[in-house]
């Protein structure tokens, strides 16, 4: 049986989440499992608690043959014929991981990525998804209270603050549901309405937006209906406008007159180009929560940006890139932002960022840790998730072939590099070596 070490998150001074709590700890010691979790001053759960559930307190990882941690782990950090469960943010072949991923090859341990840990569907089981989704929602409404004061507009939106500041997500949703009742009640002013919020994607993430979108007066809209909103309805500020959009609706085949197919979409990105431009200037906000690599059309340009923003103040106020690829789908979220530091203005003439809320341009919210601005509730359910798997990754035998390995099939479909050596399904990653 391998003792399990629980590491110290070391890439964010702001990231407080761990992926085992002390509860299921507690559970698992029950059945022959020994823990070593190392001390942390800033992690949610307190290095007391750790202890109180039966874990040893160190300094830093020593015997355990597993090591389990959430962000990525520093390059030099492996150790041979261990195995490291994380988010290593290498499956798309990044290029700022490629060198972590070199060193690990080089260090002939064990890689098993939460992102892939999968059904036969290929359903994630594993995800913090759904608090990126709530925690980018309530950023960005709060942005977009921040970013109208900054014009001298004076909303109820004033009264939300950055997620982290909440103790629970509960207080924040009470705080949201406050000024959606202000607006039901007194609506909003006439040069801002009506505000429309873009989502784009339907899955975890944009189902967390959702949830906290929903707690305002919202009416939900589909796109064509967005392109026809009627005067009457543009000057009503008691409702909010939502859209979501699907795949059909960010693109179409390049050769005209084809049907959209989903499949083929998938299969063969090339063959599609981008037409989400003509749904750009009715948002007030855009919230990006889709998944996306670089061979998909992006949805919105610095090129375009710099062209809607020629025609004078555009309506599109705030950009939630919860997705957070940088210079991805939203070209000009030119990196990931950090807690402490989470927004910028991006100028489209300069093409250059200013952090914080003043400046010419358009607003960027794009945390790349947001589940870690509700670490409580985020790692609780991240735990409830992989706890039912670690008994099997504790008594698996690494010292067998790849073939014979017997772990869980989710976990096995999500273990990237075995005794250094990328697995089957991951061999593309040597195209991005």
């Amino acid at each position: 049986m391998q003792k399990i070490g629980i590491r110290y998150e070391d890439k964010y001074v702001m990231e407080r989440r761990v992926a085992l709590v002390p509860a299921h700890i507690k559970e698992l010691k029950k059945k022959g499992i020994q823990f070593e979790v190392v001390k942390s001053a800033k992690r949610i759960f307190k290095d007391k608690e750790f202890v109180d559930a039966g874990a040893e307190l160190v300094d830093e990882v020593t015997d355990s043959g597993v090591v389990i941690g959430v962000k990525e782990m520093p390059i030099d950090y492996f150790e041979e014929n261990k195995t490291y469960i994380f988010f290593s943010h290498t499956i798309k072949g990044q290029e700022y991981n490629m060198p972590l991923l070199k060193n690990m090859m080089k260090s002939k341990m064990n890689l098993v990525d939460y992102e892939k840990i999968a059904n036969e569907k290929g359903q994630r089981l594993i995800f913090f998804g759904r608090f990126a989704g709530l925690a980018g929602m309530i950023n960005s409404l709060w942005s977009l209270g921040q970013r109208w004061k900054e014009q001298g507009i004076d909303t109820p939106f004033l009264q939300i603050t950055q997620t982290h500041h909440y103790n629970s997500l509960d207080e924040a949703k009470e705080v949201v549901k406050r000024v959606g009742e202000q607006i039901k009640e007194k609506g909003l002013p006439a040069g801002i309405s009506p505000i429309v919020v873009g989502i784009t994607g339907y899955g975890n993430v944009a189902q967390g937006a959702q949830e906290i979108l929903e707690l305002l007066p919202v009416k939900e809209i589909s796109p064509a209906q967005l392109l026809q909103l009627s005067d009457k309805e543009k000057l009503g500020g008691k409702l909010i406008y939502k859209v979501v959009f699907k795949e059909e609706h960010l693109s179409k085949p390049l050769e005209a007159g084809k049907e959209f197919v989903l499949q083929e979409y998938y299969d063969h990105p090339e063959r599609f180009e981008s037409q989400f431009e003509q749904y750009i200037p009715h948002f007030t906000v855009l919230m990006n929560c889709m998944y996306w690599d670089d061979n998909y059309p992006r949805i919105v340009t610095k090129d375009y940006l710099e062209k809607l923003y020629k025609d004078g103040q555009p309506k599109l106020a705030v950009i939630g890139d919860v997705t957070c690829d940088p210079d991805g789908s939203i070209e000009c979220t030119h990196k990931g932002t950090e807690i402490e530091d989470p927004v910028f203005v991006y100028n489209p003439f300069t093409g250059e960022p200013t952090m914080g809320f003043k400046g010419d341009g358009i607003l960027v919210m794009a945390v790349d840790i947001l589940p870690s601005e509700l670490p409580r509730e985020s790692s609780q359910t991240f735990s409830d998730a992989l706890v039912g798997f670690i008994p099997a990754i504790a008594a698996a035998d690494y010292n067998t072939s790849f073939e014979k390995l017997d772990i869980p099939a989710p976990i096995k479909r999500a273990m990237i590099l075995f005794k250094g050596e990328l697995t089957p399904d991951y061999k593309y990653l040597e195209e991005f070596l």
